[in-house]
């Protein structure tokens, strides 16, 4: 068999090769073969009877498993073959965890090592105690909150009559031995950056360049009500709300699909790994990029995302709790959702990518807009005027006037600038009282 993900080829045996052993049986399992060559050649092992006994011994000794070590022949070659089996407890060599990830051996460290040890006791990270907290730091708003959410879901229809705290959260599997869990704090609690400093998003407005850093906010809060207080600081502060017009009547819009935006930042706040960074959303003038510390599961992959896939999230509890209270499905569509909002506005697909110990999704405005490219050198009445031109068809000095709330001066020149300057605008007859003027190419 060729060497892969499940495969080794050792031309000879080492003591070392014992990590590899660990990482196999920490991993899916796997076959090392001793007396193979990188080539793939059977090369054969010399003292092959001392081997047979002394691997299995080593084996035993140094990680407490028994794997099968057999001796096997080609063409007069004899060679050893060591299959892992995969175990479901965790196994260490001289105190260091070892992962096969891939066709590479890892010794795993710090988070990684604290979430391999928690998924082979069956936990993940939000499903464990947290031992410093108790009913006090629970916000009775954010249970409200959600118990109207999981009522007009009817996910939880039975939930609206029940006000006893203990038993919410019980149902929610957010306690244990009426103990409160790290996803109870996180989802409902008062003040959760008390406990784990970085559960909150960062948001930054950027200029030309990643180092133009024009001003930037923090916002804290529980999960369950994390995604609303962050998609209002963006509108109020952050994005620029395209205004069009219904005859005269002004109608303001996100600059990005809604819908979209908000199941990137709930998915951000599913997913991401409490222990790292905070959640960074970063806001340029042509783009949007949202950041959260984590990665993928091994057997899946970016382009998995852009179509029907299994809801692995890695935190499990929280999404429960997230699904039964309304904010997301559970199918493995939130993605999904996001790349078809972004098509039935006709933007550019966002861009998904892992990066920086992290996964990232860049939303995109359009930058050819559907009557023609708007200047970035138009000003704001006459980015206004394009827009009213969209909806209605033609405008005159006069409804320029109006939108606008300038002179008639101020108006002509406008117009002017965008029929001469720009070659966006075309006059319809003569210059005088009656004059229109429409969209290029409409």
């Amino acid at each position: 068999m060729p060497e892969n993900q499940n495969i080794e080829w050792k031309e000879s045996w080492r003591d070392e090769y014992l990590k590899w052993i660990c990482g196999f049986a920490n991993a899916k399992g796997g076959k090392i073969i001793i007396g193979k060559n990188d080539k793939g050649e059977i090369i054969g092992v010399d003292k092959f009877k001392k081997l047979m006994d002394d691997i299995p011994n080593k084996i035993q000794n140094q990680l407490g498993i028994i794997c099968d070590v057999d001796l096997m022949e080609y063409e007069d070659k004899k060679y050893i073959e060591i299959d892992v089996k995969p175990y479901d407890v965790p196994i260490s060599y001289q105190g260091k965890y070892h992962y096969r990830s891939g066709s590479t051996k890892q010794e795993l460290k710090g988070t990684a090592l604290n979430e391999f040890l928690l998924k082979k006791a069956g936990k993940t990270w939000d499903d464990v105690i947290e031992p410093r907290a108790n009913f006090n730091d629970i916000d009775t708003s954010a249970i409200e909150a959600f118990k109207k959410g999981a009522t007009s879901s009817k996910r939880m229809p039975f939930i609206e009559e029940e006000n006893d705290i203990e038993t919410i959260l019980d149902n929610l599997l957010l306690l244990e031995n009426g103990q409160l869990k790290r996803s109870a704090i996180l989802l409902f609690g008062k003040s959760p950056c008390r406990f784990y400093i970085n559960a909150y998003v960062k948001i930054g407005r950027f200029g030309q360049t990643d180092d133009d850093l024009r001003f930037q906010e923090v916002v804290e809060g529980n999960a369950y009500q994390l995604a609303d207080k962050t998609l209002d600081i963006l509108d109020k502060k952050f994005l620029v709300s395209p205004i069009s017009y219904q005859g005269l009547q002004r109608v303001e819009k996100w600059e990005y699909p809604y819908e979209a935006i908000r199941e990137v930042i709930l998915n951000a706040i599913v997913h991401r790994d409490y222990m790292g960074a905070p959640i960074q959303i970063s806001v340029y003038d042509d783009k949007l990029i949202v950041w959260n510390e984590g990665s993928l599961p091994n057997d899946l992959s970016i382009e998995d995302l852009k179509k029907k896939h299994s809801s692995r999230p890695h935190n499990p509890i929280l999404a429960g709790t997230f699904f039964k209270g309304g904010l997301i499905e559970a199918w493995g569509r939130g993605t999904i959702k996001i790349l078809n909002e972004f098509k039935k506005a006709g933007l550019p697909e966002p861009i998904i990518e892992s990066t920086s110990g992290g996964i990232s999704i860049t939303l995109q405005k359009n930058a050819i807009k559907e009557k023609g490219p708007i200047s970035k050198d138009l000003n704001q009445r006459q980015l206004t005027a394009i827009e009213f031109l969209k909806e209605n068809g033609t405008i005159s000095n006069k409804t320029y006037q109006e939108l606008c709330k300038v002179s008639k001066a101020t108006a002509t020149r406008d117009l002017a600038e965008l029929v001469e300057k720009f070659n966006m605008v075309e006059r319809i007859g003569d210059v005088g009282a009656g004059t229109l003027y429409k969209l290029i190419g409409s």
